[in-house]
């Protein structure tokens, strides 16, 4: 398993532009073109970058962090710097602006910032990172006298044949500067693409692991959370299997994690938290074991979240519930109220 973006394609004012992170980048070399225009505009999309989200954890109940709010663009905006400006995926803002040109919102567009989080269930400790969410939750040891505290990042996640492991691993290895190896798989399927890759790939701006990495005990040592050379892509499901960051958040993150820390991976698509008596629902489009997103089945949704809930006693509105499953687009929501037992008739539905 190794850890490239495949293309992904934009098109904007009718002009294709190849957002390649695979290696290379050398004049005369296909594709050169396109990843010199795409360079240009990653200077302008990765203008000054936000850090992760971190958030302080008062007592060990908190489930909830962050906030939604709305933003009004000026005209140089795009979804894609807005999205890294507030430590979210790109496809976790375009999802919730359905309306917006993600290239050109122009200005004065009302773009909705979801930066609400249901905190992922489990122990809060070590890294836990959610597949459906797209999205990395580290629980640093808290300092003496100190709260707790999680720091949260936008993720890639693997895609296509290279399965991203599910279960507990732990980081076995860390790099500055990592050269990259493309395995001889990897190195057929460019050159049957007409994109030849080197055999090594020496650290710099045509590197895909960007410029640390953390190697995972999973997989033989093949998976690793890196950073990326094509930023635009995060939160998007374009890896061979590794987890992916923002280069400033791998920065961040990379002093801060010893060998030997703890890393969980998990697929919950449906998280929910009791907030003062409310049901919060968060819901994500699902993955497949590939990495890929599709579409939720509503019903299957329904059973995740009755599961969730389990033996509390709560009065759901089931109608509204379904549709925030359907539309699984992150976005906090209140679905019930914790009943009171003697407002229930003898089936379990509240009395209106």
């Amino acid at each position: 398993m190794t850890c490239y973006s495949e293309s992904v394609k934009y098109v904007r004012i009718g002009i294709e532009l190849a957002a390649y992170g695979q290696c290379g980048g050398r004049p005369g070399r296909p594709g050169y073109a396109a990843r010199a225009t795409l360079a240009a505009l990653l200077a302008i999309v990765g203008a000054a970058p936000a850090l992760a989200t971190e958030y302080p954890l008062a007592t060990p109940d908190v489930l909830v962090v962050g906030e939604d709010q709305s933003v009004q663009t000026v005209y140089e905006d795009t979804l894609y710097d807005l999205a890294r400006k507030f430590s979210l995926g790109s496809e976790e803002v375009i999802r919730v602006n359905p309306g917006v040109d993600p290239w050109l919102p122009g200005a004065g567009a009302q773009v909705i910032i979801p930066g609400r989080h249901i905190l992922p269930p489990g122990p809060h400790e070590g890294i836990i990172i959610n597949l459906p969410e797209h999205r990395l939750y580290y629980y640093p040891k808290p300092l003496r006298g100190q709260p707790a505290q999680v720091i949260t990042y936008p993720v890639s996640i693997g895609k296509m044949d290279w399965h991203t492991p599910i279960g507990l691993t732990h980081v076995i290895a860390k790099e500055k500067n990592p050269v990259w190896y493309p395995p001889e798989s990897v190195r057929k399927e460019h050159a049957a693409a007409g994109d030849p890759l080197p055999a090594r790939v020496p650290s710099g701006p045509d590197n895909p692991l960007g410029l640390f990495a953390m190697r995972l005990a999973a997989g033989n040592g093949t998976y690793m959370i890196h950073g990326t050379n094509n930023p635009i892509a995060v939160g998007m499901p374009v890896t061979h299997g590794c987890i992916r960051l923002y280069p400033e958040d791998v920065a961040q993150l990379f002093p801060m994690i010893p060998v030997g820390m703890p890393v969980r991976i998990i697929n919950q698509p449906v998280k929910v938290a009791w907030v003062d008596g409310e049901l919060l629902l968060e819901a994500h489009p699902p993955v497949d074991a590939e990495g890929q997103s599709f579409e939720p089945d509503v019903d299957q949704f329904a059973e995740l979240l009755r599961a969730a809930v389990g033996d509390s006693t709560v009065a759901i509105h089931w109608d509204y519930a379904r549709e925030v499953l359907q539309k699984a687009d992150g976005v906090l929501a209140t679905v019930g109220l914790e009943a009171d037992l003697s407002a229930l008739n003898t089936d379990g539905t509240a009395e209106h």
